[in-house]
């Protein structure tokens, strides 16, 4: 793990604690429900887990679709907006409690044979285009019109959402009723969980990729959110290493405010010629197009 990396992963377990503060909450099985859980974190983080300080935006955004009349969710809305315009995706890349997971779950040392896969995986492959577009129907299906038309029933959070899932194990733990009770539902929440739980093994990030509505959410913020990349026209060689290196799938040379980067800042590590770096609304940006690209190295 290089320095920059090492920097992010300590913003991450940063931002894990800050969002999971209530740590008698794990002990107890008790959720904390104090003044400041009415404040939505930026990221994926459920309510029901018992350290949670903050309310997840996509429970929230769902609570309010699906409440018992229907009321536009301004106050989440705005929240989500104000995340997205300042940060974008590095949300995701930095702040996010389950990605943060998946990270750590992809660091871990696999035998040859499955590090050969891993590094296969690691590009897009075929299908990934499609997959990572179900983000997108998930936001628009199971977080705004199934609980506009289902009433009080958060579809995501109640069929898919494996932070829940996991909000539930730790529950459950400190409460014999609630292991007795789950069913069926839990059963496939849980199966869901371990799947994707794997599959970030080999995969890089694959709810990030293909399930998230957060991310689905703050994708289109990447192109004008305060926090951007650029990339230095007159210092760029072509050389391809930081698209070798982005495990999102981006060209970051090509497109530095992809809506796919989580702006990990992999791609800067491996530029000798420092060519790509963070910036702040860009306004001096020297960005280039694809037809400004020198010819790659061979």
């Amino acid at each position: 793990m290089d320095k920059r990396e090492g920097c992010r992963c300590g913003i991450q377990s940063v931002a894990v604690l800050l969002q999971n503060a209530n740590f008698k909450g794990f002990l107890t099985g008790r959720i904390y429900q104090g003044p400041i859980k009415a404040v939505c974190v930026p990221g994926l983080n459920c309510y029901s887990c018992p350290g949670a300080v903050g309310a997840c935006p996509i429970g929230s955004l769902q609570a309010t679709l699906g409440g018992a009349s229907f009321k536009l969710p301004y106050y989440v809305l705005g929240l989500l907006v104000f995340f997205g315009a300042l940060l974008g995706r590095a949300i995701c890349g930095f702040l996010c409690p389950f990605g943060f997971l998946q990270d750590l779950l992809h660091r871990i040392p696999l035998p040859t044979a499955l590090r050969r896969v891993r590094e296969r995986l690691t590009h897009p492959f075929k299908g990934d285009a499609a997959l990572r577009k179900l983000k997108y129907v998930v936001l628009l299906l199971m977080v705004v019109v199934l609980p506009i038309c289902i009433k009080l029933t958060p579809t995501f959070c109640e069929y898919l959402c494996p932070s829940g899932t996991l909000a539930g194990l730790f529950l459950m733990a400190n409460d014999g009723a609630l292991r007795e009770a789950a069913g069926g539902l839990f059963a496939w929440k849980l199966a869901v969980l371990l799947a994707l739980l794997l599959v970030a093994v080999l995969i890089f990030r694959p709810f990030c990729k293909s399930l998230c509505p957060l991310g689905a959410f703050y994708a289109p913020f990447n192109r004008f959110a305060l926090l951007r990349m650029e990339v230095d026209a007159d210092a760029c060689v072509g050389c391809g290493a930081c698209a070798s290196a982005c495990k999102m799938g981006v060209d970051p040379a090509k497109s530095p405010n992809h809506s796919e980067c989580i702006r990990c800042g992999a791609c800067m590590s491996v530029c000798e010629q420092d060519a790509l770096r963070y910036c702040v609304s860009c306004s001096t940006s020297r960005s280039m197009s694809s037809s400004d690209m020198p010819p790659q190295r061979r």
